[in-house]
C-alpha cells in the first residue's frame, strides 16, 4: 500500500534512511515487526540488500537485522 507521504521500507535504496510513519498491517506479521523494534517516529537505514532484493539488511536502533522484502512493503517511512 503505498501512499503520498511517504515510501515503504522496501522502496529505499542501500544508504538510505527513513523515519517510520506507519505500519500497514496487522496480526502477527505487525507484533513481529514492532517486536524488533520497528515502530513509528524511529528512525531506519537500509544497509543492504541480497542479489535480488530479498532480503534487505536494515540498521535499526543499532543492530543489524534482516527484513523481507514483502514485509518491508508493509513499512511506511518518511525518507530523511
Amino acid at each position: 500500500m503505498k501512499s503520498h507521504d511517504g515510501k515503504t521500507l522496501s522502496e529505499l535504496s542501500p544508504g538510505n534512511s527513513g523515519k517510520v510513519i506507519r505500519i500497514n498491517t496487522k496480526g502477527p506479521l505487525r507484533r513481529r515487526i514492532l517486536d524488533m523494534g520497528i515502530v513509528p517516529g524511529i528512525e531506519v537505514s537500509v544497509k543492504g540488500m541480497a542479489p535480488l532484493g530479498d532480503p534487505i539488511e536494515l540498521i535499526v536502533r543499532g543492530y543489524s537485522l534482516s527484513l523481507r522484502k514483502q514485509e518491508a512493503e508493509n513499512i511506511l517511512v518518511e525518507v530523511i
